[in-house]
């Protein structure tokens, strides 16, 4: 039977792209999204390629929506052992003009719902003495301009990542981080709307400053994804990779 995955946020996206390359490892997956329907291309996407895919509504910020969620999957599909906290949110504004509401939200999905998630997912990987957890973080945990709110929760994952690598490590559990760079989705084209910049433009400026000269992908990110879920990574734990496009510090 399949290794069964969640991957959080997976609508579309970084979440889509990963449900669909884990389902191409083989992995049966979890699409979970705020709504189910939602989550219908992406589960359509992976059943298309001969994969398995459940779709899963659920706020990761709600403890009892989370439980819920969780034990559905390992009802229907099987239990969970591959969980990717890639679900996200912007409310990005300059500090003095940030509302509390922009804080908390951004913290409510970010390290709430990784919390949330983790700790209902990790009995499954422990019964099973195999697991692993990649948390998506960001650039802008290195700090960015107008993204107090987002730098501090993508900071804050790097942390957790690594108290998860040291406590679930001895149950054949690891945990590690993606931060990614400049990835095309909908969130950067919200950013870009958001200063009032035309998108194409937008993306050839971002390109012409990454190394390799390109912006990213969805797919750049799940490929990190994948090798980290790999059976060939479990000496890897606690790390955090900046898939930038060129080095980060």
């Amino acid at each position: 039977m399949s290794k069964v995955a969640i991957v959080t946020g997976a609508a579309r996206g970084i979440g889509a792209a990963t449900a669909l390359r884990l389902a191409q490892d083989g992995f049966a997956v979890a699409v979970l999204d705020l709504k189910a329907e939602d989550c219908a291309d992406t589960v359509a996407a992976i059943e298309s390629a001969g994969g398995r895919g459940l779709a899963v509504a659920a706020d990761v910020g709600d403890a009892e929506q989370v439980e819920a969620a969780v034990e559905r999957i390992a009802t229907e599909l099987g239990p969970p052992v591959v969980l990717v906290n890639n679900a996200g949110v912007t409310r990005d504004n300059l500090l003095f003009k940030m509302s509390d509401a922009d804080w908390d939200v951004v913290m409510h999905v970010h390290l709430r719902g990784s919390f949330l998630m983790t700790r209902a997912a990790q009995k499954h990987m422990i019964e099973a003495k195999w697991g692993r957890i990649v948390n998506l973080s960001s650039v802008s945990a290195l700090g960015n301009r107008g993204q107090a709110n987002y730098a501090t929760a993508k900071a804050g994952l790097q942390g957790f990542t690594k108290t998860l690598a040291i406590e679930l490590g001895k149950f054949g559990v690891t945990a590690n981080a993606i931060a990614p760079g400049f990835i095309v989705t909908d969130m950067t084209k919200a950013t870009a709307e958001r200063i009032g910049e035309e998108w194409e433009p937008y993306v050839a400026k971002r390109a012409a400053a990454i190394p390799v000269a390109r912006a990213g992908q969805p797919e750049d990110i799940a490929h990190t994804v994948s090798f980290f879920v790999s059976e060939g990574a479990g000496f890897v734990s606690g790390q955090v990779i900046y898939a930038a496009g060129g080095p980060r510090t």
